[in-house]
């Protein structure tokens, strides 16, 4: 691992594959850490891309910023970040949180982003509801830990059905989930409750767009993707089965078979 302190805070990152090789930037969620994307990480490395996995300010091994962090605050730390690793521009993805962070940095920073990758995420902004849930949530994290909540929604992370078949995965999730920095996690989660309406700027957009979605995602299901799309007509979707809000994690084959072929055939090389 990485790590440079950027705009008040230290930032935990791998940049892999050849220096050279196209660049990929992955955004993990809510309440995980860049090692989310290792079986993404391998696969394209393997085909010559360049692959920047930050730990978001407040998750794995980053800095923590007690309080409220905004999605815009994430996203000009990465900005900062690839200016920082002399990279212009980048295909730029995220999953769920990520996939909102990766909106707002299309909104914030176009011109850095060669393509766009959004994962079982959702545009519109925050409810009223979904504000008060998220605020009470962050109360209760900074008060008992992450444990209870880990275990909790692990089922509704991965489909419920994969966290018996797949315990190996499962674990995984979990651990990242219980290692989370409750102030850090808290604080997205009040940044987040006031996240802005996306869908303006998707309609904008004129890059690459692979949409993907779990087939049972409980979180963001098939519908939001959908919603996505007719946003944005000239992206690609995919429908990723077996699997649940975490896709990349609990079918990563065909994950990357659709993430590799969506590079190559609508992301152009580089000048």
């Amino acid at each position: 691992m990485n790590a440079i302190d950027l705009r008040g805070v230290t930032i935990g990152y791998d940049d892999s594959g050849p220096s050279a090789g196209p660049p990929v930037l992955l955004i993990h969620g809510h309440p995980f850490d860049r090692t989310l994307w290792a079986p993404q990480v391998a696969a394209l490395t393997e085909t010559g891309h360049r692959v920047v996995t930050p730990d978001l300010r407040g998750y794995g091994r980053s800095g923590v910023t007690p309080g409220k962090v905004f999605l815009s605050d994430f996203a000009d730390d990465l900005a900062a970040l690839l200016g920082h690793l002399g990279i212009d521009e980048a295909v730029v993805g995220g999953v769920s949180m990520g996939g909102q962070i990766t909106m707002e940095f299309q909104r914030r920073h176009p011109q850095l982003v060669r393509g766009l990758i959004l994962s079982d995420t959702s545009a519109p902004a925050e409810t009223e509801e979904g504000r008060q849930f998220r605020n009470r949530l962050a109360d209760r994290l900074l008060a008992e830990g992450m444990d209870g909540y880990a275990g909790e929604v692990i089922a509704k992370m991965l489909a419920a059905y994969n966290v018996e078949a797949m315990p190996d995965v499962a674990a995984r999730v979990l651990g990242m989930m219980r290692a989370t920095d409750p102030r850090g996690a808290a604080a997205a989660l009040r940044g987040r409750a006031e996240r802005p309406d996306y869908r303006a700027t998707l309609a904008d957009v004129r890059v690459p767009v692979w949409i993907v979605v779990g087939a049972d995602d409980a979180y963001t299901p098939v519908a939001d993707a959908e919603a996505i799309h007719r946003l944005v007509p000239h992206a690609v979707m995919s429908v990723i089965e077996g699997a649940g809000h975490l896709p990349g994690v609990e079918q990563p084959g065909r994950f990357n078979a659709a993430l590799l072929d969506f590079l190559a055939t609508y992301v152009p090389a580089s000048d």
